[in-house]
C-alpha cells in the first residue's frame, strides 16, 4: 500500500477537509524525505514511516521524527542495500 490522504487523515483522527492541502503537502514532503534517505518508496515499513513523519510535522515536532525513528529508516535504509546487492547480476550459492 502506498500511503494516501485518506490514510492519514485516518491516522490523525481528522475527518474535515479543511487542512487536505496541508496534509497533501506534508504527505508528499514525508514520502520524499523517506525515499531520500532510505532509496525505498515502498512497503508496509516505508509506509508506517511515511504516515508517522506526517504526524510528526503536523504536530510541529519534526526535529524528534529522525530520533524516535532511528532504528526504523536504518533498518529500511539495510534492506534496500541487501536488495541491490541481490541484484548485482551475481547467483547466490
Amino acid at each position: 500500500m502506498t500511503v494516501k490522504l485518506e490514510d492519514v487523515k485516518e491516522h490523525l483522527h481528522i475527518f474535515h477537509s479543511v487542512e487536505d492541502n496541508y496534509l497533501t503537502r506534508l504527505l508528499t514532503q514525508s514520502q520524499q524525505a523517506i525515499t531520500q534517505q532510505t532509496g525505498v518508496d515502498t512497503g508496509e515499513l516505508y509506509d508506517e514511516l511515511v504516515v508517522n513523519r506526517v504526524r510528526y510535522a503536523y504536530e510541529g515536532e519534526l526535529d524528534k521524527f529522525v530520533s524516535r525513528f532511528q532504528t526504523d529508516l536504518l533498518t529500511l535504509a539495510v534492506s534496500n542495500l541487501k536488495d541491490e546487492g541481490d541484484d548485482d547480476g551475481q547467483e547466490q550459492t
